[in-house]
């Protein structure tokens, strides 16, 4: 059996979090997607009587879903690195190696921690594996193009000043490939969908505070080990200007947030139609004449 591969360093991923803690943390991302999961689990008609939270960076989450009439008992699933909540029944744990018990939980909900994982099939497998049949799992978290401004602009600062680049902004998941890996693991009606944000700062390095605030330094395992020189960065900054600024002088980073929902199958659930069991033709549907193959359609 093949590993993943090895993309991020997790004892890094964890000296980010510890550090954000330390830093106070940014969290309007957080509380975004905390808002817009509940939104759309109200949506969902039915109630879950055991919830685990994996992996969320705060509380937002769970604090949203105590308000809500949908989930009776809430367990986050919690990084070593992090200081549990008090009000919250706490199981720490890493990301990717889940000790949840098969066909125990009705809901499982993340938001903005998965992208940090390396095996993310293997960890979607554990979720489906620990919910009961016909039961949710629903997430979010950053993919497709997100920081292509930040990455953009480093890799042109580091080819004029350093001869080479280094990777300083992970290789994100699309929502295609998301999706993919849903249905690989082994989810029924998997659906993902991805919405953009774009948010606005002063310069890159509130944006680069941002980011420590999040968590989300880098902790590629292919990083630059020594400092970036004081001019490369300068340089970095001087390019995010001038190919990602506003005309009031704010620069624009762009957030992919993309949103996926798979159900543990169930024979109870939806199945597509095989091929050739339709009992009514698509002609008489549209109320046309049905043209066999081979022969030319009347003009």
């Amino acid at each position: 059996m093949t590993s993943a591969p090895l993309v991020f360093d997790r004892a890094a991923v964890r000296r980010n979090l510890r550090r954000a803690q330390k830093l106070g943390p940014a969290t309007f991302l957080i509380d975004r997607a905390a808002e817009d999961l509940c939104d759309r689990l109200s949506a969902v008609a039915r109630r879950f009587e055991l919830a685990v939270d994996l992996a969320s960076p705060t509380d937002a989450v769970r604090k949203r879903l105590r308000g809500m009439d949908l989930v009776s008992t809430i367990i986050a699933v919690a990084d070593p690195a992090m200081t549990p909540a008090h009000d919250d029944p706490t199981i720490v744990a890493d990301g990717e190696a889940l000790p949840l018990r098969e066909d125990s939980l009705d809901l499982v909900v993340s938001a903005l921690a998965l992208q940090f994982v390396n095996d993310l099939p293997g960890t979607f497998v554990q979720v489906r594996r620990a919910l009961k049949p016909d039961r949710l799992f629903l997430a979010a978290l950053i993919g497709g193009d997100s920081l292509t401004e930040l990455r953009q602009a480093f890799a042109v600062a580091e080819s004029e000043r350093e001869h080479g680049a280094s990777p300083h902004v992970a290789p994100f998941a699309d929502v295609r490939a998301v999706g993919m890996l849903l249905q690989r693991a082994g989810f029924a009606l998997p659906v993902t969908d991805v919405e953009k944000l774009v948010v606005r700062y002063e310069s890159p390095f509130d944006l680069m505070h941002d980011l420590r605030r999040m968590g989300a330094a880098n902790a590629l395992a292919e990083r630059r080990r020594t400092p970036l020189k004081r001019g490369t960065l300068f340089r970095m900054a001087e390019i995010y200007a001038e190919r990602f600024s506003d005309p009031d002088g704010r620069v624009r980073a762009t957030f992919d947030v993309v949103w996926l929902s798979g159900w543990k199958p169930h024979e109870s659930q939806q199945r597509a139609l095989r091929p050739g069991s339709a009992k009514t033709r698509l002609a008489d549907a549209l109320g046309t004449r049905e043209v066999s193959t081979g022969e030319k359609a009347g003009r």
